[in-house]
């Protein structure tokens, strides 16, 4: 058996007539048509269900049913979804014992994009789409232009450069009003080219993710979001002091500096601001830990091994610079390795002797 199906993915029929849906048989259709084309005799669908009726006319070498079925006016996942349910009535009641075949009858691409579902049913044979003749393109266009733009990654990727070339006029009128043509066309090219960069070297996905992290982080009030801005403006200072130590050594030193002496003012520095920047970063991730339960002994190590650290950068620096003698380069270095060493054997200790505390907590 032949089924001639006619798609009507928009439920237009439901929407203008009060035909119910699904529709089967010649006559029902045919009423179902020539009620939706007094409605809207515009309607592309009423050529769709005349075209089925004009179809299973021309059949005579086997048997042949018509029916109509309708989706839904709002997401394509939804219309979908109900034309496969009334696909599913429609071959319920048709009472035969003999391989059921469907041939889809539509008035676009649109309504094509429900052909898999209808697949899934039953044996497709063939689709069969009805346009006007005065514009046979015009709906494929336009639906193929629709989808683009509703796709979030292909409308970055194709309006974005656009957007940025068109704003080149205005904002060059704007810069030759105020005598400054180099640097709009400077920026434009600028922005053109980090975006471009961005798309091929897929940093937009991190870009996103970062971003959302950002947000939720602001939203669940953690510290980290604080502790983060503060240890990078720290670390900016302790930049900026590692080359002002530099900049003084040098000034005070007739001979060349060598790489050790040269790597050893910058460590000398900048190692506080950089440890001041670790002690905060690492408390925030502390105070984060613990509000949300998940805090253990051994995460208070943290702040312990980057003092450690930092006292035993400083001392070596400092060394190599002159400040101070090696007695006191070895006093520093002991003093690190005990502190990371009695930091480490206290937590031990904490997380074995209160496992209840440390459950708790996470």
């Amino acid at each position: 058996m032949l089924l001639v199906l006619c798609v009507d993915l928009d439920d237009d029929l439901g929407r203008k007539t009060p035909v119910g849906s699904p529709v089967i048989g010649e006559e029902p259709v045919r009423e179902a048509a020539v009620a939706l084309a007094t409605a809207d005799p515009e309607d592309s669908d009423v050529n769709v269900l005349f075209q089925g009726l004009h179809i299973a006319e021309e059949v005579e070498d086997e048997a042949v049913e018509v029916a109509a079925v309708t989706g839904t006016d709002g997401s394509d996942v939804a219309a979908n979804r109900a034309v496969g349910e009334e696909v599913d009535t429609v071959l319920a009641s048709l009472s035969t014992s003999e391989e059921v075949r469907a041939l889809v009858v539509t008035d676009g691409a649109q309504d094509e994009s429900v052909i898999p579902v209808i697949r899934s049913r039953v044996t497709v044979d063939g689709v069969r789409r009805v346009v006007v003749r005065q514009a046979q393109d015009l709906e494929s266009m336009y639906y193929t232009i629709k989808q683009v733009l509703n796709d979030p990654e292909t409308r970055g990727t194709l309006l974005v450069p656009i957007g940025i070339l068109l704003m080149m006029y205005p904002l060059s009128v704007l810069a030759s009003y105020f005598e400054l043509p180099g640097l709009v066309l400077g920026t434009t090219s600028a922005l053109l080219g980090l975006y471009l960069l961005s798309r091929g070297l897929g940093l937009s996905e991190s870009i996103d993710r970062w971003v959302e992290r950002g947000r939720r982080s602001l939203y669940a009030g953690r510290a980290t979001l604080i502790t983060y801005l503060v240890a990078t403006v720290l670390l900016v200072i302790g930049g900026a002091s590692g080359v002002e130590q530099l900049e003084a050594l040098q000034s005070s030193s007739a001979a060349p500096l060598s790489a050790v002496e040269v790597a050893a003012a910058l460590v000398y520095g900048a190692v506080r601001w950089f440890a001041a920047a670790g002690l905060t970063t690492s408390l925030g991730q502390i105070t984060d830990e613990y509000l949300a339960e998940r805090l253990r002994w051994r995460y208070l190590n943290a702040p312990f091994y980057v003092l450690a650290i930092a006292l035993v950068l400083h001392a070596v620096g400092a060394y190599v610079l002159g400040i101070v003698d090696l007695s006191i380069l070895a006093g520093a270095l002991t003093a690190g390795t005990l502190l990371g060493i009695a930091s480490t054997l206290t937590f031990a200790i904490a997380e074995a002797r209160f496992p209840r505390d440390a459950e708790v907590a996470s």
